[in-house]
């Protein structure tokens, strides 16, 4: 199922820009669900009022736990909420089960699904959980086409995240989270289950149970499912942002951050564009504020009237260079109903096709060892700035830091056998340089 996900600067119309990509979706033929993280009932204002409209087919084969029955609210377009407290709440209850024997012997009480309040950081856990039972009933659906069934499911997802920072750190998460419980959980299984018999006959003491460590590996799967699910060619991330005059550096942050964890952005969506050209003095410099702004920002995406090769480029079949700028119109007013959303869901243009595969690994190895001696680990960082990198060798691993985000990354076999020899970013691109290590490279290279 092709997913795009919006995300940007915080106030600058994610919401409204996320129902207008999925309307203008739905409009071009292809079922749409809007899935929304939003508490606040922007979302709301947003449709109304339009909804909510009675939950229409497919909702009562594919509603799961972790979200709200979905509702269409006009030919093809769905809309649904993640429902954090009622998936925090069945997690919790599903732990507490699975850790009963521990429990009663340290004479704990469980904490009862009614006084139960999600803590923080449940948000997260509860859309990747939505993310998978949708992609889950995407598959069934395109299974049940396949032997001639009716259409169900959905053909795009649109999902509207919170703002990019935490966006960034919410895709991160599966990777850093399945990391810790590698490294976790397997030693604490084989001690465990190394000690149950002694503790058991010695001490008395309940160890516990084998549905505990189920559990645990349930969350693996759903981790390394998740994380499949966003490295997938048909997932990109839209950012939004108001030009203005932080907007070019907030959007390269966020470009940073993205690459960083290796999320592919599609286009900028320029959001809430005054007019230009006008009589009054005042939305006249405000509009000129905005348009020097927009400049720089199709110059920081590779969209500036100064490169023309990006045309060539596309012209020639390439591909496209740099990030695509959309203009949004200011609609006057915060838009309302489907009639508002109508003229800025053309503006945004529905969701292209792309292929439900998995993405091209981002991270090369160049082999320079006959005219340089090294390895180069050619890293893209779009957006990037050399004051914001940071680099650390930690065993076989290496920790990137890119201003306020971070990941880990395991390094390729060839270089566990080498030494960091320096580091450069270029055009895009970090390339770290690696010598071999004569202690550890075989001795015919």
């Amino acid at each position: 199922m092709r997913t795009v996900l919006i995300t940007g600067v915080g106030g600058s119309g994610r919401t409204t820009v996320a129902a207008a990509t999925a309307l203008a979706t739905a409009r071009s033929g292809q079922r749409t669900l809007l899935l929304s993280t939003d508490r606040a009932g922007a979302l709301d204002e947003v449709f109304h009022p339009a909804g909510p409209a009675p939950a229409a087919e497919p909702t009562a084969e594919t509603a799961p736990a972790p979200w709200s029955p979905p509702t269409e609210l006009a030919p093809r377009l769905w809309v649904a909420r993640i429902a954090t407290p009622e998936y925090f709440r069945s997690e919790l209850a599903a732990v507490q089960e699975r850790a009963r024997s521990v429990l009663d012997y340290l004479g704990a009480n469980a904490v009862a699904a009614e006084e139960a309040t999600e803590l923080p950081g449940a948000d997260a856990f509860a859309l990747m959980a939505t993310l998978r039972a949708v992609h889950q009933a995407a598959d069934r659906a395109a299974a049940s086409r396949a032997a001639g069934g009716p259409p169900r499911g959905w053909d795009v997802l649109v999902v509207d995240l919170p703002p990019a920072p935490e966006a960034i750190r919410l895709l991160g998460l599966p990777e850093q989270l399945g990391r810790y419980l590698r490294r976790l959980l397997p030693a604490e299984r084989q001690a465990s289950r190394a000690l149950h018999p002694m503790l058991a006959q010695l001490a008395g003491v309940p160890v516990p149970a084998q549905r505990l460590y189920e559990t645990f590996g349930r969350w693996q799967e759903d981790l390394a499912a998740v994380r499949q699910i966003i490295e997938s060619d048909a997932v990109t991330v839209r950012l939004v942002a108001e030009p203005g005059p932080l907007a070019a550096r907030a959007l390269r942050a966020a470009r940073a951050g993205l690459a960083l964890h290796g999320c592919r952005v599609d286009a900028v969506i320029a959001n809430r564009l005054l007019p230009v050209g006008s009589a009054d003095p005042w939305l006249a410099a405000a509009s000129g504020q905005q348009q020097a702004a927009l400049k720089e920002l199709r110059e920081a995406c590779g969209r500036g009237p100064a490169a023309p090769e990006h045309a060539a480029a596309e012209a020639a079949g390439g591909g496209p260079a740099g990030i695509p700028v959309r203009e949004v119109p200011h609609a006057g007013r915060d838009p309302r109903g489907l009639a508002d959303l109508g003229p800025l869901a053309d503006a945004v243009g529905p969701v292209d096709a792309r292929p439900d595969r998995p993405a091209a690994e981002p991270w090369t190895v160049e082999d320079r060892l006959a005219d340089e001696g090294l390895l180069v680990w050619r890293l893209p960082l779009d957006g990037a700035e050399r004051d914001d990198l940071s680099l650390v060798r930690r065993g076989d691993e290496l920790v990137v830091t890119v201003g306020e985000f971070r990941r880990v990354l395991p390094l390729p076999s060839a270089l566990r056998r080498c030494t960091v020899a320096g580091a450069g970013l270029h055009e895009g691109a970090l390339r770290v340089r690696f010598a071999p290590d004569p202690r550890l490279w075989p001795r015919d290279h």
